[in-house]
């Protein structure tokens, strides 16, 4: 793959863009399998995206990059250079990648400096879902929505029938987020949002672009809207899965 500037995927040296190991290590093997050129160092990152892949490609795209060009880096929207390079090529370049996590993680890096560099990294399932911990991870996606624009990850519930997120009424949702949203549509679901977590009732998830649809496993909820949300990670599940 190669950056906006037409260098490589750059070798990353300092561990911590990534925040683990593993997903560092996933990105060097990554880079080891390009076309060697000139290579370039990542500045301080201002913006990392997880997208979650299936059978190398990665479903619903267009709605990542309409989600992406709503995003601020340094306060400032990316170009059209950096949305046309972003999307061509996760489209060309994760065909022909030689790597084993083909139903991973793509993982798009945004520096302070406007480099970006992707890779790719093994899929972990959530280990801790119940409310708490969701509520945790929601409160993280916002805060970076209060740089970038864009959570992506958003605590929801279903209610009486009723989908709610915890977002700004003018908030661009991130891409699961607006399937999640028309899913809700074809079965005319009246679909609000909420300021803050405590207001949300009924059965509580998380959606994400990594994970998908999250269902607490603990809250106490009506079977109908236990049900509904259920509805909802199993049209997430079928998309993601389209060969």
């Amino acid at each position: 793959m190669t950056n906006t500037k037409g260098t490589t995927m750059p070798q990353i040296d300092d561990a911590e863009l990534f925040g683990n190991a593993e997903d560092q290590r996933a990105y060097e093997d990554f880079c080891a399998n390009q076309e060697a050129v000139e290579k370039f160092t990542l500045d301080k990152p201002a913006l990392v995206c997880r997208w979650r892949m299936s059978n190398k490609k990665v479903p619903m795209l267009n709605r990542h990059i309409r989600a992406l060009s709503e995003r601020l880096v340094q306060g400032e929207p990316l170009t059209h250079n950096m949305l046309s390079w972003a999307k061509q090529h996760v489209e060309w370049s994760l065909v022909e990648g030689d790597y084993a996590a083909r139903d991973g993680v793509l993982m798009l890096v945004i520096d302070i400096n406007g480099n970006a560099a992707m890779t790719v990294g093994e899929y972990e399932p959530l280990a801790d879902t119940s409310a708490k911990a969701l509520r945790a991870r929601s409160a993280e996606a916002r805060s970076e929505a209060d740089e970038t624009g864009v959570a992506p990850e958003l605590l929801a519930a279903v209610n009486d029938g009723e989908l709610a997120f915890v977002a700004p009424a003018d908030e661009r949702l991130c891409g699961t987020a607006t399937l999640i949203e028309q899913l809700a549509q074809t079965k005319d679901i009246p679909v609000t949002r909420v300021d803050i977590p405590a207001q949300l009732k009924g059965a509580l998830f998380l959606v994400s672009d990594e994970h998908g649809v999250v269902p607490a496993d603990d809250t106490d909820a009506a079977e109908a809207d236990a049900a509904t949300v259920a509805f909802f990670a199993e049209g997430y599940e079928k998309l993601r899965a389209r060969r």
